[in-house]
């Protein structure tokens, strides 16, 4: 046999092992939901987690996994807000607290609570001002909870 053909041998064992071994991790990593982390002294709890591909807008991210996700209970979010979304959010893991009672709006976005390992996101806007509650019904959420 020769060097060439020795190579592409060792090349294609090492590609369909390495597929392999992210085939058989991700199937075997499923994580038990739901799930708790504490932020701050709060303790919080989260379906689902992902990496935040996209900010779309202030009160919108693209999430690895889940697809769009509406900040629940946020309207009318300022300019500010994407930047501040931006730079807590964007190629982080986050972590959603998925609305019960409403998982997904009209537009077929996933309705959470996002949060960060050190940031309720939401919270975080309508305390500083980036956006206004915007509480509707049926929600696992009560009015003025985030």
């Amino acid at each position: 046999m020769n060097k060439k053909a020795t190579l592409l041998i060792i090349f294609t064992l090492t590609i369909a092992l390495t597929l392999a071994n992210v085939l058989i991790s991700e199937g075997n990593g499923e994580k038990s939901f739901p799930k708790t982390m504490s932020i701050g002294n709060k303790t919080v709890t989260y379906e689902k987690e992902g990496k935040c591909l996209d900010v779309i807008d202030g009160n919108t991210i693209q999430v690895y996994g889940v697809g769009k996700v509406q900040l629940t209970q946020i309207g009318s979010p300022t300019n500010e807000a994407k930047q501040f979304v931006e730079e807590k959010c964007l190629g982080k893991t986050v972590y959603l607290n998925i609305d019960d009672k409403q998982p997904k709006d009209e537009y077929k976005r996933t309705l959470a609570i996002v949060y960060t390992n050190t940031t309720d996101i939401n919270k975080e806007l309508i305390e500083n001002n980036l956006a206004e509650i915007s509480y509707f019904t049926p929600s696992e959420f009560k009015k003025g909870e985030i």
